[in-house]
């Protein structure tokens, strides 16, 4: 699909699977199979009667037939989806290889960030200062949006990475093999028979490990590298400029099963990925770091350290006594081992074990001091070839593998806070405002707060003794979604420094927890700039921040529920603009400000190429920082193999790097103003969609969204509220999941055509002035750019299917908004970019949409059929669960071949 060689390769695997489908269903279904896969072709290419024959083709067949129908084209996409992976796995490394034979760097890696930037002027000096607040920081999230079972996916790890081998070896052994892994596909549920809890989405998140602890290392060596070549006469220090953070585990906003107890689970659960990641480290190495004293002296402080450690811990001695003491530094691997196995054992003990790191500074400094040694004794090579990429480990990982985020809803926040004024000031009237500006803690009687309070309350002290037993480290953030004021963070301030007093009654000083305002509303955004000045003013959160030396603001915006508040359009720009504002307020009372971008996987939810992205926003909102959430299938798609995941993180190294310290681009000033008359248009356009009266029932009716409300692939629900169905309690995630299987796709198009058509009515000569912003403007490309994409994988034909489920008074009126709407969006993308079709200029991409779209037709024609049956008044219970099931087959089957969900 990407090349002639993804073809050949997918082809031979088709062989493979219809060999396995033949044996596994019989000749018989086989046939039909094939005859159905022939149909949806015919239909493409559109020949008369071919989408007749198709649906009675699939409307003849019994349930268990349609199952097995379903299944075969999940496996197809499962098996083009591996067959494309390979290839681009092979086209990085010839890349690689090229450019090291050349001599020049790889396009859009690091090593060219720096080089352009060098050619571009920027002295040494200037890029060690960029260096020092360079700060890259992806951060993992458990929402419900990967519709695929991590069993399937190592399944289809271990296809993707036998491939080559069996070109190689002529297709013997290995072919028997692939064909047993596809057997076992065959026979395997392709979706959980429940929501998995908690703490397997923790080790979900930790699948990618093992990844990450092989391109860690190659992207620090590829920066040291870049900086010498560039700079080969200036020394430069290397700060820590990448880490990662999670929310799985910490993110209780909406999510009842998220407690004290399981974020507490979780934080020893990182802990523990961290420490045996590092005893990995040390089993790899042991054999390396051999040398002998009597060949090479060691530094003094390596055996002042393991005699101190022995005196702390006597039974290190039994475990030197097979090493010689001429050897120290391989004694000195042994009680970094030993350390570290304490450590992990203290993780199920109330008291540290004798021996354990007590902190992460201790475990980097060990390691130091044994490169230090090793490198001031004629043992450069040594040091960097082995014990660097161990301390480059150690810099991003700590003993903490990602640091944790904690999220909850203002409103949650605001009624334990009532709650808590209410009892101490009971009989009076106080308010909450003037209560916590007070700021004075007050001693908080846990057992007579409600449930929900109680869950608050305990969530802050359990930070708090986080911060003692992990270390700052270990802690991200905490994150408030839906602020909506200065009060919603000045009311996590009162209650986490309330939390803390009663849990050190000695008074120790409040430690700095950073607090994250998460703006995700369309008003929430354009508020977002004062709302951050009123704090910054404000004497009491002045004061937190200058006694707890944070000299960064973190501020998260939300993709996903501003696109489905605002629409796409009205989305992109509040948040350039709210990004744009927010680092000049920043600015003008000098602190450092990092933006955490909430995007998602789906374009509708701010998806689309990292790089792209990242260069599309103002470089002053960038400065060096980004953080970011990786989500749902976006984890498996970057970073399930290490050389997908080093080109994503070298990609985003690069962009952030280039956005911050590259040239300045005077842009027109006017473009400000016609973003503002395109958003204005846009925004009145989707609103009159979502408000119209029918438009709930049409999104009830014409997307599978209630079937995939109990999709069990996530441990999360999918509303807010347990209440009858809002738009507002909906999560946006579900939201854009349910266009895309109907291929609507609406939420990443709809208002852009009206928006523009309306702007260049009023001036015929503005499509110049668009085309001008498209080719000038990284902000403007990447807004028209993932829309093209969308309205790409978008398909009216099909998404008329579904339109028919809703029949009622209002469903004709919506469908044909939504399809003129769509080709007015469509026709206005093709002007602007002056193409006659979509993705013109991205062939490879325009292809593997359009090869996709004959298998993806029969899944989204199968679903339709499913859902009218089983929405039909007449159908027996006890038909209905093989019914839900066949649908939720065919949600994931739609979910591979389109390559994504929500």
């Amino acid at each position: 699909m990407m090349t002639n060689r993804s073809d050949q390769r997918l082809n031979y695997l088709v062989d493979l699977l219809d060999l396995v489908v033949r044996e596994q269903v019989g000749e018989s279904l086989a046939n039909v199979m094939q005859k159905i896969r022939r149909l949806a072709i015919e239909r493409r290419s559109g020949l008369p009667d071919a989408e007749k024959r198709l649906v009675a083709t699939l409307q003849d067949l019994e349930p268990s037939e349609l199952r097995d129908v379903i299944r075969w084209l999940s496996l197809f996409f499962d098996l083009a989806n591996a067959a494309e992976e390979r290839v681009r796995i092979e086209i990085l490394n010839e890349r690689d290889r090229k450019s090291r034979n050349h001599g020049d760097p790889r396009s859009e890696s690091i090593a060219a960030a720096i080089s352009e930037l060098h050619q571009q002027g920027l002295p040494a000096a200037e890029m060690q200062r960029w260096l020092d607040q360079l700060k890259i920081e992806p951060v993992f999230t458990a929402h419900p949006s990967e519709a695929k079972r991590r069993t399937t996916r190592q399944l289809l790890r271990g296809i993707r990475q036998v491939l080559p081998d069996i070109e190689a070896s002529g297709k013997t052994d290995l072919e028997q093999e692939l064909v047993a892994d596809l057997t076992v596909l065959w026979q395997t549920d392709f979706i959980r028979p429940e929501r998995p809890p908690v703490m397997s989405e923790v080790s979900r998140g930790l699948y990618f490990a093992s990844t990450l602890w092989d391109v860690v290392p190659r992207i620090y060596s590829e920066l040291k590298q870049a900086l010498g070549q560039t700079y080969p006469n200036h020394h430069f220090e290397i700060p820590r400029v990448l880490s990662f953070g999670t929310w799985i585990g910490g993110d209780r906003d909406g999510h009842p099963f998220v407690t004290a107890e399981v974020t507490r689970e979780t934080f020893a659960k990182l802990r523990r990925a961290a420490i045996e990641g590092h005893l990995r480290m040390y089993r790899k190495l042991r054999k390396q770091i051999v040398m002998s004293d009597q060949q090479i002296s060691s530094e003094p402080v390596l055996r002042e350290r393991i005699t101190r450690c022995c005196e702390n811990a006597p039974e290190l001695k039994d475990k030197l006594a097979s090493i010689s003491e001429l050897e120290t530094p391989r004694q000195f691997m042994k009680m970094l081992e030993f350390r570290l196995e304490r450590t992990l054992d203290s993780l199920s003990q109330d008291q540290p074990a004798a021996g354990s790191y007590q902190s992460v500074e201790e475990f980097r400094d060990d390691l130091d001091k044994l490169h230090e040694s090793v490198q001031k004794n004629r043992g450069r090579r040594i040091a960097e070839q082995y014990l660097q990429p161990w301390i480059d480990l150690a810099r991003t990982f700590g003993l903490h593998f990602a640091c944790l985020d904690v999220r909850q809803n203002s409103v949650v926040h605001r009624r334990c806070l009532d709650e808590v004024v209410s009892l101490q000031k009971s009989g009076s009237q106080v308010d909450a405002l003037d209560f916590i500006s007070s700021g004075t803690p007050c001693s908080i009687d846990v057992s007579q707060l409600s449930d929900e309070s109680r869950e608050v309350f305990e969530t802050f002290t359990l930070l708090a003794e986080a911060y003692d037993q992990w270390g700052p480290e270990s802690i991200g953030g905490y994150i408030i979604s839906m602020t909506h004021s200065a009060q919603d963070v000045m009311t996590v301030l009162w209650l986490w420094r309330t939390a803390w007093l009663q849990q050190h009654s000695e008074g120790r000083d409040v430690p700095a927890l950073p607090i994250i305002p998460l703006f995700e509303t369309i008003d929430d955004l354009r508020n977002a700039a004062s709302i951050l000045e009123e704090l910054l003013t404000d004497d009491i959160y002045q004061q937190y921040l200058t006694e707890t030396d944070q000299r960064v603001q973190i501020v998260m915006v939300g993709y996903s529920d501003s696109t489905k508040d605002g629409g796409y359009l009205t989305a992109c720009w509040e948040l350039h603009q709210a990004q744009k504002q927010l680092a000049e307020t920043a600015e003008k009372y000098h602190i450092g400000l990092t933006v955490f971008h909430g995007r998602g996987g789906a374009l509708g939810r701010g998806g689309g190429p990292a790089a792209r992205a990242i260069q599309s926003l103002p470089h002053k909102s960038v400065a060096g920082r980004l953080r970011v959430t990786e989500q749902g299938e976006v984890l498996s798609e970057r970073y399930d193999d290490p050389v997908i995941a080093h080109r994503h993180l070298e990609q985003v190294f690069n962009a952030t790097l280039m956005v911050s310290a590259g040239p300045r681009q005077d842009l027109d000033p006017a473009w400000a103003g016609t973003m503002e008359k395109l958003s204005t248009a846009s925004l009145q356009k989707y609103r009159e969609l979502i408000e119209h009266p029918g438009f709930l029932h049409y999104f009830d009716r014409a997307t599978p969204i209630s079937e995939i409300e109990t999709l069990p692939i996530g441990s999360r629900p999918s509303r807010r509220k347990a209440a009858r169905r809002t738009l507002d309690d909906l999560r946006a995630i579900p939201w854009t999941f349910a266009w895309t299987q109907s291929r609507h796709l609406l939420p990443a198009w709809y208002g852009m055509g009206t928006s523009i058509r309306k702007f260049v009515d009023q001036d015929g000569s503005t499509w110049a002035t668009l085309r001008t912003m498209y080719r000038q403007w990284p902000m403007f490309r990447a807004l028209v750019d993932n829309a093209e994409l969308a309205l790409a994988k978008a398909d009216m034909e099909i998404a008329q299917e579904y339109a028919v489920l809703a029949h009622d008074e209002n469903a004709s009126e919506l469908w044909e908004m939504i399809s003129t709407e769509f080709e007015l969006s469509r026709g206005s993308i093709l002007m602007i970019k002056d193409n006659s079709e979509l993705l013109a200029d991205v062939d490879w991409l325009k292809k593997s949409v359009r090869s996709r779209n004959p298998y993806v037709d029969p899944l989204n024609l199968a679903q339709v059929i499913l859902l009218e049956r089983k929405r039909s008044a007449e159908t027996e219970v006890a038909d209905n669960d093989d019914l839900v099931h066949l649908i939720r087959m065919s949600i994931q089957g739609i979910a591979a071949g389109l390559r994504t969900t929500g």
